[in-house]
């Protein structure tokens, strides 16, 4: 039985309760600590959520000896900062998506990591889930004949004031927010790098995106289309066209237990039923396997890499109102 690997918490970020649950569940992992920037902060959290250690600066948490996995749920432009830092000091890192911002700094982060012999991974739960590799199984078995389009949408109404995700210099915008799940999903499904993205947004006051509509061509010939934004009602939907069938995703990135996808081919929709386990455990087993046991990551540094390339892309057309291509050299 391998030794439980101890967890730090780098915030009182709310995402962290998506996280607390498998890693209580789970007997490869032990909560051990939080950090904040104030120590009554961070006693106050650890007291709620019963963690048996609070540390008053995120400098301390990574200075503690004991810890061996850091989960980095700060706002988008202290990811590549603090990672690399954790990374630093010894310690494995999930990082929240999006990994960084910019390529550059997902290529400091990717160094630091080599350098440090350290695990890295992106947080994209849904990768993961049962439902996603059955989705990704059945693209793959030719059930939908050739791939033609994948169509995905995240919108939600954001209307809490002086919210981050408003913030440009935080990294905020609903590309980056929520505009990064279909990208992936379509990414992941694709079979190709993508090759050429043409985007139109609506900007916020602070100049941020409020909506993302964006689409996406491929080096084999598939496209996406997607929209994001803060301003629509909740919408969360993939749909996948081949040449001989479409396959329906109704919950892509936040599947419920069990979940149901839709495969219609000519007159006939099947529903397909996948028990999902808990929602985040998929994303902590897969991190407990690289350390643990040498499995490369789901999620490769390389995957990550790309999904930001394309993100850049997007806005890069969406500024200059013409088609862009997906830059930066490719990296393993």
């Amino acid at each position: 039985m391998d030794k439980p690997l101890n967890w730090g918490l780098l915030s009182t970020a709310r995402i962290n309760q998506a996280l607390i649950r498998p890693l209580n569940a789970s007997k490869r992992t032990r909560l051990l600590a939080v950090a904040s920037r104030s120590l009554a902060a961070a006693e106050a959290y650890a007291r709620e959520w019963k963690i048996p250690r609070a540390h008053g600066s995120y400098e301390a948490l990574l200075a503690d000896p004991e810890i061996d996995v850091i989960y980095n749920p700060l706002p988008n432009h202290l990811h590549a900062e603090w990672s690399v830092k954790a990374l630093r000091a010894g310690k494995h890192v999930l990082c929240e998506k999006p990994i960084a911002l910019t390529l550059a700094d997902v290529d400091a982060m990717a160094q630091a990591a080599q350098e440090s012999g350290k695990i890295l991974a992106e947080a994209f739960m849904y990768r993961h889930h049962p439902q996603t590799l059955k989705v990704k199984e059945i693209v793959e078995s030719g059930a939908l004949g050739k791939l033609q389009l994948i169509k995905g949408a995240f919108t939600f109404t954001l209307t809490r004031e002086g919210d981050i995700r408003l913030n440009k210099e935080m990294g905020g915008g609903s590309i980056w927010d929520v505009g990064c799940y279909p990208i992936s999903y379509a990414r992941t499904l694709a079979g190709a790098e993508a090759l050429e993205a043409f985007g139109w947004q609506v900007a916020a006051p602070s100049g941020i995106d409020e909506s993302f509509y964006g689409q996406i061509k491929f080096e084999n010939g598939v496209y996406a289309q997607f929209d994001s934004g803060f301003k629509s009602p909740l919408r969360s939907r993939i749909e996948i066209v081949g040449t001989d069938g479409v396959l329906t995703v109704p919950e892509p990135f936040k599947p419920e237990r069990t979940s149901e996808i839709l495969l219609t081919r000519g007159d006939k929709t099947e529903k397909i039923k996948i028990n999902g386990g808990m929602l985040y455990m998929g994303e902590v087993d897969d991190m407990c396997d690289a350390i643990l046991h040498n499995k490369p990551p789901r999620v490769s540094l390389a995957d990550s890499r790309s999904n930001v390339a394309v993100i850049l892309a997007l806005l890069e057309s969406a500024r200059s109102g013409k088609p862009a291509q997906v830059g930066g050299e490719r990296k393993s």
